[in-house]
Formats: structure tokens, C-alpha cells, sequence
């Protein structure tokens, strides 16, 4: 059995230290790991020791950079597995500090739903627009009804878009653009249909 000494323990910031080895490697790690393994220069570590200490090392750095993604916007699981793994994590580390996220509650994909529809009907995008917008976060199809309950009512801002740009009701050209423009924002084509006709008898009849 092979043992591996610590010969240096080298700050880099608060929270983050490299190991430094008698073998003349390096390990980066964290400080909850060293004070939870009571790591300390001239621990003696055999192979099995080592590749926990490493295995706990790299899981609190991806708990770390999870953290620090987070706290800058918020994502969905599938959105921060995925972050994770572009940045180099490996798949396990990356799902174990998702979880650890979503235990904390700073990851819930039930909320998110429910504020990306809020967003995305403040922008005045229709249902199945909005529902591609769910998808693209990594939001699973089994919370997309609930999270659509949380969508207002989106009569006035089709009225307000149809007035903004509709001059003639007789321009058939200027109708289909207009109908073409909202049906790619995600409303269909019997809403829409509802919304210029309605909008033309109140304004030109």
C-alpha cells in the first residue's frame, strides 16, 4: 500500500486551498473539506484515502461554481446539469450539486415555470409560444398546465398590438402580416382571427 503525504496547504482565496503532495502533485479543493477530513500539512493518505479526499474535493468545487451560477439567474435542473457539464464537471458531480441545490430550494422547476410564463406573457407571447419557451428552459412537460395557469389574460395586449399597427381593415396584406406576426408570438390562428375582428367592429363599424 502506497502513501501520499501533504506537504503544503496554499490559500488561493477564502474558501478554496490546493493541496500540495510529496509526490509533487496538486489537488484543489475547499475548505469544508478540509476541516470536515482534518486534512493538515503531513497527513498521510493510502490510495483509498486519496481518492476520497479527491472525489470529496471535486464535488464541493462543482457545489461551489453550482452556487455561483445560481445566484447570478435563475435555471431549472436541466438547465444547471447542463451548465455544469459545459464547464467541465462531470456528470455525477454535476447531477449530486443540482440535487443539492433543489434541497436548499434554490433550484425549484415548479416556480421557475411560473415565472418564465408570467415573463414570457409580459411580453405579450401567446400560448404555444410560451410553451416553447418552457421546453427550451428544460422545464418537464408534466408542469407546463400548471405553470399556464399562471398566465393573464392576453386580450388587451392583442388589442394593443392589432391597434398599433392595423390602418386598414380592407388591406388584406396588412391583415395577414398582422396575423402572421401574432401567430408566431404564439397565439392561434382562431385567436387571432377573434382578436381583428373583434378590434375591427369596435373601431371601423
Amino acid at each position: 500500500m502506497s502513501l501520499i503525504t501533504v506537504t503544503g496547504i496554499r490559500q488561493t482565496s477564502p474558501e478554496r486551498f490546493v493541496l500540495e503532495f510529496s509526490d509533487g502533485s496538486e489537488l484543489k479543493t475547499t475548505l469544508s473539506v478540509l476541516t470536515d477530513r482534518f486534512i493538515h500539512t503531513g497527513t498521510e493518505l493510502d490510495d483509498e484515502a486519496y481518492s476520497a479526499l479527491h472525489a470529496a474535493s471535486t464535488l464541493s468545487l462543482c457545489k461551489a461554481r453550482a452556487l455561483r451560477i445560481i445566484n447570478a439567474r435563475p435555471m431549472s435542473q436541466q438547465e444547471m446539469r447542463k451548465r455544469l457539464i459545459e464547464k467541465g464537471e462531470v456528470e455525477e458531480n454535476a447531477e449530486a450539486a443540482t440535487l443539492w441545490l433543489c434541497d436548499m430550494g434554490l433550484i425549484d422547476d415548479r416556480r421557475y415555470a411560473a415565472s418564465l410564463v408570467r415573463h414570457y406573457a409580459a411580453k405579450g407571447f401567446g400560448r404555444a409560444r410560451i410553451t416553447q419557451e418552457l421546453r427550451r428552459h428544460g422545464i418537464g412537460h408534466e408542469l407546463w398546465d400548471e405553470a399556464l395557469c399562471e398566465m393573464p389574460e392576453q386580450d388587451d395586449r392583442l388589442r394593443s398590438f392589432i391597434a398599433s399597427r392595423l390602418t386598414d381593415p380592407d388591406d388584406k396584406v396588412q391583415v395577414r402580416k398582422i396575423s402572421n406576426t401574432l401567430f408566431r408570438r404564439g397565439y392561434s390562428w382562431d385567436e387571432i382571427r377573434h382578436a381583428i375582428n373583434q378590434y375591427i367592429s369596435e373601431e371601423f363599424q
